[in-house]
């Protein structure tokens, strides 16, 4: 099996234990979590410094209903790859805001590397495509889908 490119990650939440759990994980995977920042204002200055290649950001953060335009600000100005996590898919916008798809909150370890292996695209997602998923990529579910394996 060939190694995977390390991808610099940004972990965007405001849940220190869930960023803590989640830059562990990432970290196992071989991935470089290079910030964690729990607000909007914190986030976009840690983008500006660091050049993230990914973002896993919540919805919901310190600052309020942000983590949307955290999501497009990431993407369309620093063309960084942006991953939601919540655990409510209702408040994804139907533009997804930027974002690649989405991991449900609580999330899961198999959630976390699903979503990593989509956008690595080292290997194929496996497994009945009707059994219940943790993550969600946005280009090949209509958003009802997405919100009705999420719920």
């Amino acid at each position: 099996m060939s190694k995977v490119t390390p991808l610099r990650i940004l972990i965007v939440e405001d849940e220190f234990l869930i960023a803590l759990e989640l830059e562990s994980l990432l970290q196992d995977a071989g991935h470089d979590v290079v910030g964690i920042a729990a607000s909007s204002e914190e986030a976009l200055s840690l983008s500006n410094q660091l050049s993230p290649d990914l973002a896993f950001v919540d919805i919901h953060l310190a600052d309020g209903l942000t983590g949307i335009d955290v999501a497009r600000h990431l993407s369309d100005q620093h063309h960084v790859t942006v991953l939601f996590m919540t655990a409510n898919a209702k408040r994804i916008p139907e533009d997804f805001a930027g974002a690649r798809g989405v991991i449900a909150k609580p999330y899961t370890e198999r959630g976390v590397k699903e979503a990593l292996a989509y956008i690595t695209a080292e290997q194929k997602q496996e497994g009945d495509r009707n059994e219940r998923m943790t993550f969600v990529p946005f280009d090949e579910e209509s958003r009802e889908d997405s919100k009705s394996r999420l719920s």
